[in-house]
């Protein structure tokens, strides 16, 4: 491995430390390095906080010149919350710039790289690009298109059943899986199920480790449930917000009110029937199955995936970019729909 990819690598890590911190702004981490070794590192902690950049830089104090600035994302280049971070780079003295991955913002896509290379910096754009580009994918989304990144959620047997027919599903999946849940509601701003979900498991849909910044926001899908029923239904935790959707123009009007919330992240955990409503509508954007090695059975047996039945195979959803990790005795499957919703639909 080279010095440059290992610094780089050493940035993404740093960058992951904004996890259920720095949404909606994208994670970032950034490393300074003057003679092969590290003179400062920093990561966006939170909106309106100092950006990566400018926090490695602090860190340097001052043993900036001709060093080399790894950044995961490329550099802002307008004032926000905060002032543009090629100023800072540049006042710094800092002689290359190793960019990740340039910002999915179109307004400042490629702005902040041309300034640094107008300024006399070696830039150099792309080193471990997907890795930085997928930390960010739920910001991506919603930056260019408005709407939040829905992941969909399902942990079954694996015979494909989420609970007895009698509504018991605790504990499908072993702590590993749950653990792993944890950091998916860590990387939430908003987590959703289903009415009948929501009645029989008494879900929190919060996040237990102390990690998260802001509680995501609870939503639960029912055409039936009145809001007193939905506070009643869930563990105590922040007022949820109740969704009557089902089609698909419903579904978009939902994920453009929650984009406009400024939730780039959308958790679903389930029931099968909220998970059919999403898929038909064609609005998940990944799936991450938890399959524990157990085969339930039983006719009344609750699906993963509930709705209509198909007539044909045909109408089976292909997955693409397929995944498979272990997680303790469980086995973890993620992919994305090959049907996606275009980028025009906003």
């Amino acid at each position: 491995m080279s010095g440059d990819v290992k610094f780089m690598r050493r940035a993404l890590r740093l960058a992951k430390r904004g996890l259920g911190s720095a949404s909606p702004n994208p994670m970032v981490g950034a490393v300074v390095v003057r003679n092969g070794i590290v003179a400062g590192e920093g990561w966006h902690n939170a909106p309106g906080g100092p950006h990566a950049e400018v926090e490695a830089l602090r860190a340097a104090a001052g043993n900036t010149k001709n060093a080399d600035l790894y950044v995961t994302l490329e550099p802002c280049s307008t004032t926000g919350r905060t002032p543009p971070c090629v100023d800072a780079v540049i006042a710094a003295g800092i002689s290359r710039v190793f960019v990740g991955c340039l910002d999915p913002n179109p307004k400042h896509n490629g702005k902040g790289v041309a300034t640094l290379r107008k300024a006399g910096i070696e830039t150099f754009v792309g080193m471990e690009e997907e890795k930085c580009v997928r930390l960010n994918k739920a910001f991506s989304q919603w930056i260019t298109t408005g709407r939040p990144y829905v992941l969909l959620k399902i942990a079954s047997t694996l015979d494909g059943k989420i609970a007895t027919s009698a509504g018991e599903s605790k504990w499908i999946t072993g702590p590993t899986a749950r653990k792993r849940v944890m950091e998916l509601r860590r990387w939430a701003d908003a987590i959703m199920v289903g009415g009948a979900t929501a009645r029989k498991d008494t879900p929190s849909l919060s996040v237990r480790d102390g990690k998260k910044r802001v509680q995501p926001k609870r939503l639960v899908v029912s055409r039936s449930m009145s809001l007193n029923e939905a506070v009643n239904a869930l563990a105590p935790g922040l007022a949820p917000e109740v969704i009557a959707a089902s089609s698909k123009s419903e579904w978009l009007n939902v994920l453009r009110s929650l984009g406009n919330q400024e939730i780039t992240a959308l958790l679903v955990e389930g029931g099968g029937n909220l998970a059919a409503s999403l898929l038909r509508a064609n609005i998940v954007d990944e799936v991450e199955f938890h399959f524990a090695p157990r085969i339930l059975g039983g006719r009344r047996s609750i699906p993963s995936v509930g709705g209509d039945d198909p007539s044909s195979l045909l109408e089976a959803i292909e997955l693409e970019q397929v995944e498979t990790r272990r997680l303790g005795r469980d086995m973890a499957v993620t992919g994305r729909p090959a049907m996606r919703v275009a980028n025009g639909d906003k």
